[in-house]
């Protein structure tokens, strides 16, 4: 076997990559200004200590909000979380947590959009 289909092959028992993308809705914007510091305030809670509640670790994160100012109910997104989770249950629990937060009687998920994409580690480019 190449040393690259060992590579590849040795990562078959990896974690997960996954890369949750963050939008906001226009529903957000078109809030009170309470709602959204509510908004915002769920969602910091929702996600903190993932790797405590559930095994997480987080790579990296990134906000765009300084360059885009408006609803982004889809590709681009406003901020990413790069992330090895364990199980595939995991990313499905993690996306619950839109779904399980409270707002004012709503969903978080009313204001707040994620979408899961799910991979494993490049085989390259990681040093």
């Amino acid at each position: 076997m190449t040393v690259v289909g060992q590579e590849m092959e040795d990562r078959v028992s990896d974690p997960y990559r996954v890369l949750f993308c963050v939008g906001v809705g226009t529903s957000f914007f078109e809030a009170s200004q309470e709602t959204r510091e509510a908004v915002l305030r769920a969602l910091v809670d929702g996600f903190a200590d993932l790797r405590g509640r559930f095994g997480v670790e987080v790579l990296g994160t990134m906000d765009d909000d300084r360059f885009r100012i408006a609803p982004s109910e889809g590709w681009p997104w406003t901020a990413y979380i790069l992330a090895d989770v364990p199980r595939v249950e995991t990313v499905i629990e993690i996306c619950n947590v839109m779904r399980q937060t409270r707002v004012e009687g709503s969903q978080l998920a009313r204001y707040i959009y994620l979408e899961a994409r799910v991979g494993r580690r490049l085989f390259f480019g990681n040093e």
